[in-house]
């Protein structure tokens, strides 16, 4: 029997197919049978996400062989891709053309389609995820069509689709709106907690991408400012926090021990306060917590289920090692994120019900119902899905 499991090997399924897609026409093909025989159907990208979005006992696609660069318009800057493309492999070709992408987020290993259907992100409080940067995707619909969306054809499928979770159908392609190519210079530091947060506006007002890592055992925050430079690259590439080169070349890091996540993302304003009580949690009631606390920033949007659909964001990510039972400390900090309305990253831990989601965000109704209409029978949904519907 085929079997899948995520990047860190928490979630696991047993799908009585696993398709690895190579054309359209397959796509469509494998879409049809399922329907035919009454499966269901998800699309595992590269496998990044924390959350059970693609567990199944139906059928799983894996896209990772419909992948490259399409095509590119150099003059508006847009450009179609593959959907199973890695983040990583886009960067040469783009730069090749003389683009880059907006702004890419802390790894590069995923699919391009999985960081759009969960509106993965990186940092800067004028830069937004990589589902506002959609202008354009096709997918195999549950019909067996393939279907164009774009802000003026089939609009309302293109405004819920750019953040599906896999549930409208299979992504195969997508245009991204892109900007000129541009290099970046970083900057790292250690600082106790308490003096970087008295700074902490300035600091993210004064830079293009900044962020910090907040460490228990030691009350210091590892802070990163990353701004655009017209300096020549320097090569060999020194460490992280001291690189300058092409943004495709700095912007993700290497992050290879394995670790489970939940991140929530809160009002702007909201952001310190909410910080605090996450330290003063782990201080008072997980003492032994050695993995960091991880603040970023993101500007708002108009992606239905975006984190930060209409509102300028922070984001709080919390860590676990794999080994470890992560729940007692996840769901403490999620009462915390609830305190300030937070939304849940879609690729990271959460256990929200329907409900609590739909106050969340203003659009879900609309979400789901454009999504039903695509998919009436409910092909492309999952037991997590089905569990949070209205």
């Amino acid at each position: 029997m085929p079997s899948w499991k995520n990047w860190s090997g928490k979630q696991k399924s047993k799908p009585t197919e696993l398709h690895f897609v190579r054309s359209e026409a397959d796509t469509v093909a494998v879409v049809r049978a399922a329907v035919r025989d009454k499966k269901t159907i998800r699309i595992a990208g590269a496998g990044h996400s924390h959350a059970p979005l693609v567990i199944t006992d139906g059928v799983i696609i894996d896209p990772s062989g419909l992948a490259g660069v399409i095509g590119a318009d150099t003059a508006t800057q847009r450009a179609w891709v593959w959907a199973g493309t890695r983040i990583y492999a886009l960067g040469r070709p783009f730069h090749d053309l003389g683009l880059g992408l907006k702004n890419q987020g802390d790894i590069d290993r995923q699919a391009i389609a999985g960081v759009v259907a969960t509106g993965t992100h990186g940092t800067g409080r004028a830069l937004q995820n990589f589902s506002a940067a959609v202008t354009g995707l096709k997918l195999v619909t549950a019909s067996g069509d393939l279907v164009e969306c774009t802000a003026q054809k089939n609009a309302e499928i293109f405004r819920a689709a750019r953040l599906s979770l896999g549930a409208f159908g299979v992504v195969t392609q997508l245009q991204l709106q892109l900007r000129e190519a541009y290099r970046v210079q970083e900057r790292a530091w250690n600082e106790p907690f308490e003096p970087l947060m008295e700074k902490l506006d300035g600091l993210i007002a004064n830079a293009r991408h900044f962020e910090f890592f907040w460490y228990p055992h030691t009350d210091l925050a590892n802070a990163k400012e990353t701004n655009e430079t017209t300096e020549a690259p320097v090569y060999p590439l020194a460490e992280e926090g001291a690189r300058r080169a092409w943004s495709y070349e700095v912007l993700s890091n290497h992050r290879p021990v394995l670790h489970t996540e939940m991140e929530y993302s809160v009002p702007a304003e909201q952001g310190p306060a909410c910080m605090r009580a996450i330290r003063d949690l782990i201080r008072r009631e997980f003492p032994d917590i050695k993995w960091p606390v991880e603040y970023r920033t993101l500007a708002a949007d108009d992606v239905w289920l975006s984190t930060a659909y209409e509102r300028p964001t922070v984001t709080i990510s919390v860590h676990q090692d794999v080994n470890e039972d992560d729940e007692p400390y996840f769901r403490a900090c999620e009462e915390i994120f609830n305190h300030y309305a937070g939304r849940p990253h879609w690729g990271k831990m959460q256990y929200l019900d329907g409900a609590t989601l739909a106050a969340r965000h203003p659009k879900w109704l609309d979400w789901w119902r454009v999504r039903d209409a695509v998919d009436p029978s409910g092909t492309f949904l999952n037991d997590f899905l089905r569990s949070v519907r209205p």
